[in-house]
């Protein structure tokens, strides 16, 4: 954007919910004006922007959408704001607020990651940090990943990357008392992976019954 000058200036700034609101009362219209002023000639992008809304901020949530909506209509030469999250939660917070639907200029929807997609991200990991896995290795990922991608707001490619790590640490655990030379420590295998912990949560849930 700022290269094809639609902003001044090649800057980005992302927050959340928790950066935006205050905890009393009054403070959050002041609190999210400094982070619009803050972003003032380029991007503010607000992660997981229906939260803004959501739960424990109440009326809080409503200073700070109409903090927004002004700012959309003040500064709408001099700031672009992106409102990212689950495609469903941020239809409902969206729809729910007519300043920001007649605001709001396009709406993008990114499809996830298919489960060979993510499959190969997570070779990817593996591959730059030279490390192999073995065949009944990858075939309990792959089980991982089918298990974990039924949930609702799978983590797609971030569940990747959590994944990743935690199969790791396991791996650290196990290799922990061979000497530094033995090849086996760049190896995954089978002892590393323990699908009923690694899959997700609520796919756990999701499958009782099935």
């Amino acid at each position: 954007l700022y290269k094809i000058g639609y902003i001044k200036q090649d800057k980005l700034v992302e927050v959340s919910a928790k950066d935006l609101i205050a905890d009393y009362v009054g403070q959050t219209a002041g609190k999210t004006y400094n982070v619009i002023k803050s972003a003032l000639g380029g991007v503010l992008f607000i992660d997981e922007a229906y939260a803004i809304s959501g739960g424990k901020n109440g009326e809080f949530g409503d200073d700070c959408i109409a903090t927004l909506v002004k700012a959309m209509e003040d500064y709408r030469d001099n700031l672009i704001i992106i409102f990212a999250g689950y495609v469903e939660e941020m239809k409902n917070f969206v729809n729910a607020n007519a300043g920001f639907t007649s605001r709001i200029g396009y709406k993008i929807e990114f499809e996830d990651y298919s489960n060979e997609e993510l499959k190969e991200i997570f070779d990817d990991l593996l591959k730059q940090n030279n490390l192999k896995i073995t065949n009944g290795a990858s075939k309990k990922v792959e089980e991982v990943i089918r298990q974990s991608s039924k949930v609702k707001n799978f983590g797609n490619g971030r569940f990747i990357n959590k994944l990743y790590q935690n199969i790791i640490i396991a791996h650290a655990k196990n290799t922990e008392q061979m000497p530094e030379n033995d090849e086996k420590i760049l190896i995954i295998d089978e002892n590393d992976i323990n699908i009923e912990n690694l899959i997700d949560k609520g796919a756990k849930i999701n499958r009782i019954g099935f």
